[in-house]
């Protein structure tokens, strides 16, 4: 996940976002007593615009919606398209080339935000800096063994964005996470391999350390991410 997106994957990735087929997730919001969505079929169809929205809005597809209802409009009756082939083709690549751009932009915000507000964080009280440019603080220190790479370790772990916004948190599941230490982005194999356990640990970890070029969910492309991480336990071989 850390190798930066080529054309062709990002070309992949609009093309998957623009398929309004099976493999978009039919996960219902709450709905309230509006009467147009009083059936199952007008529920469902509502949260599948739902779902495809967001994608859009997430991947930065900026679409004339009466142009767009048209078109999906004409495919699903067999209508007379109202480009050729050739035309729709070069709209897409023009789209795709807007869509490159715009993420090649955001990204390159988040990386200097991420810069700067790094550089401004390693003075703060108690923080730590390694060389390969991880920041920690100590919260609580632990007084059991410490992991290595191959290890799988038990924890709780609460994540944001540099602007507070919380994109995971095993808290608000109440169930801690089990993973492998090198199973996880580098930021955190650098740091499960220093705390002990019983240790609590605030990690501030640069893009390069995390998912660089490539977004994940609500995490931008280059975005510096800070967790809170508790290191519970070594789980031993073959545990669940």
């Amino acid at each position: 996940m850390e190798v930066p997106p080529t054309s062709t994957k990002l070309h992949m990735k609009l093309v998957s976002t623009l398929c309004l087929g099976a493999t978009i997730a039919l996960t219902l919001p709450a709905f309230s007593a509006d009467p147009t969505l009083a059936t199952q079929k007008q529920r469902s169809s509502y949260g599948v615009g739902m779902n495809v929205g967001k994608r859009f809005k997430h991947d930065m597809i900026d679409l004339d919606m009466e142009a767009f209802v048209r078109g999906f409009k004409d495919a699903l009756t067999d209508a007379k398209p109202g480009l050729t082939d050739a035309e729709i083709n070069d709209a897409m690549t023009k789209l795709r080339t807007d869509v490159e751009q715009k993420v090649s932009e955001a990204g390159e915000k988040n990386k200097k935000e991420g810069a700067d507000f790094l550089a401004k964080n390693k003075s703060e009280k108690g923080v730590q800096t390694t060389p390969s440019g991880l920041q920690y603080i100590v919260l609580k220190e632990g007084t059991g063994p410490t992991p290595k790479e191959t290890d799988t370790v038990k924890v709780h772990y609460r994540g944001t964005l540099i602007n507070g916004t919380e994109f995971d948190s095993s808290y608000a599941r109440n169930e801690p996470a089990v993973f492998p230490v090198n199973g996880v982005i580098k930021g955190w194999v650098e740091a499960l391999q220093k705390m002990k356990v019983g240790s609590k640990w605030k990690l501030f970890i640069p893009s390069d350390l995390a998912y660089g070029e490539v977004s994940q969910g609500q995490i931008p492309a280059n975005a510096t991410l800070l967790f809170e991480v508790e290191l519970l336990g070594i789980e031993k071989p073959g545990a669940k």
